[in-house]
């Protein structure tokens, strides 16, 4: 049984709240519950079968589809998995494991509005009689307010360190201020670190961990919800059109199911569709094959990851160009009632396009070309912020 047959029944769950949800700006916890405590955020854990992460993008296109809010808030909590998961064997890998296997959801806060990019940062943690405090304040907190943990980057004596705090921790606040028009419900705003006590052996320094696959799944896995946008589309175009009785006096027939213009808009609706989702699991595989060459605790094989993050960035830039493309084309069906609110079909190019905001595919599109004409390895833009995590997390 594939990830999208076993969680079905909470998949379709999302997908009946999904247009309400989004005409009421409503947060989807009851169904974040729901699909952690059925286990979602442990598929990748050897104890839990060890699902590949082809078939984990697989899932996340499948709940974007159903709800992108939903595919797109736990992008933080599987890209932490993947951090435990490279780590070597040892005590504190396995009770992260312990906690992610309980149902635990770990959320971030890593960037901040402050400064030019995302080295720039002012959240610190420093020392005073009681031990170690951390202030502060990180926006773009996708998922940290469905989640129990929050990892994190925050400056000591002028190095980044990573670790994670529990999002009830003493003088912890998230914040449901993101104020973007799509992804409304992926609480994708402000987290504040006011006195947390933090402690010392949880730090990590970022930069001296062995080179991870980390940066190119956190790109894959929003492709991946572009990719379930796209196949939303496709879905929401052919109900629309299949019961539809008025047409137009220029149309070719009397039904619009019948209609070959019509059709072929769906048809290329459907390409679209495909070409992201095959792109985006060729680009998975990939992923694959370069963490399955060297074993946890030791550094992804880099000509394969190379390979790989390239075929993620190609995945990008082919979904940013054709989901909102997708987005405004299947409006082309159908008459005024397609902008109907209560249909609510405007949230794919506002979902789409926001998604597709976090990382221009123009930087991308530009490293590939650099890549093909001159050799030059997409990876070195990472290396100032690589790290598998903290000794212990």
């Amino acid at each position: 049984m594939s990830l999208v047959e076993r969680f079905a029944p909470l998949i379709d769950e999302v997908r009946e709240g999904a247009v309400e949800r989004e005409l009421a700006d409503a947060a989807p916890h009851d169904v974040v519950r729901s699909l952690a405590d059925a286990g979602i955020g442990a598929v990748r854990l050897p104890e839990a079968g060890g699902a590949s992460i082809a078939d984990t993008i697989e899932l996340v296109i499948a709940l974007s589809a159903a709800d992108s809010n939903v595919g797109h808030l736990l992008r933080s909590h599987f890209g932490f998995v993947e951090l435990v998961l490279r780590r070597a064997p040892g005590s504190d890998r396995d009770e992260w494991i312990r906690r992610i296997a309980g149902g635990a959801l770990v959320g971030n806060a890593t960037s901040e509005l402050s400064g030019t990019t995302l080295a720039d940062i002012s959240t610190a943690v420093t020392e005073d009689d009681e031990g170690w405090r951390l202030d502060g304040r990180k926006f773009y907190s996708t998922g940290t307010a469905y989640s129990d943990w929050v990892y994190l980057a925050a400056a000591r004596d002028g190095r980044r360190v990573t670790f994670a705090v529990p999002t009830d921790a003493t003088g912890v606040r998230v914040l449901d201020d993101w104020d973007g028009f799509g992804q409304r419900q992926t609480a994708s705003g402000t987290t504040v670190f006011d006195g947390v006590r933090v402690d010392e052996a949880d730090f990590a320094v970022y930069g001296e961990g062995p080179l991870t696959h980390i940066q190119a799944f956190y790109q894959l896995h929003l492709v991946a919800v572009l990719a379930g946008i796209a196949d939303e589309v496709v879905r929401d175009a052919a109900a629309f059109v299949r019961p539809r009785t008025r047409s137009y006096v220029h149309a070719n027939t009397a039904r619009p199911a019948d209609d070959p213009q019509v059709l072929e808009v769906v048809g290329r609706l459907s390409t679209a569709a495909f070409a992201v989702r095959a792109a985006t699991l060729e680009a998975a595989r990939g992923l694959d094959a370069a963490v399955a060459a060297t074993p946890p605790g030791e550094p992804v094989d880099r000509g394969l990851l190379e390979r790989a993050e390239v075929a993620v960035y190609r995945a990008q830039v082919l979904a940013t160009d054709e989901v909102p493309a997708a987005a405004t084309r299947l409006f082309e069906i159908g008459g005024a009632s397609a902008t109907e609110r209560t249909r609510a079909l405007d949230r794919h190019w506002r979902n789409a396009r926001v998604v597709a905001s976090h990382n221009p595919a123009v930087f991308k599109a530009r490293t590939i070309g650099s890549w093909e004409v001159s050799g030059r390895s997409p990876l070195d833009a990472w290396i100032r912020y690589e790290t598998v995590g903290p000794t212990r997390f």
